[in-house]
């Protein structure tokens, strides 16, 4: 994970399952090339993949890896304990 933006990215991509790389920028607070270096990242180690449609690029977890999955459940998890219970 090893960075801020991209825990905010694995955060945003949990919650909505797939965006693209503009809608992913616009909700984390950066900049399209930034964004695009980690949606990088985050998909040469195998947590991300993405989906291209002519030039629209979708990117959501890889649910072939076991090391994605792990992390979108414990994000799933983490912010399930930081929502106030009734």
């Amino acid at each position: 994970m090893g960075s801020r933006m991209r825990l905010k990215i694995l955060r945003i991509l949990t919650r909505i399952g797939e965006l693209n790389v503009s809608e992913i920028a616009r909700r984390v607070g950066g900049d399209h090339k930034t964004v695009k270096e980690h949606l990088k990242i985050l998909e040469e180690n195998g947590i991300l993949q993405h989906k291209t449609y002519g030039r629209i690029c979708l990117y959501r977890f890889n649910p072939n890896s076991p090391k994605a999955m792990a992390i979108q459940k414990f994000i799933e998890e983490w912010e399930s304990l930081e929502k106030p219970h009734a």
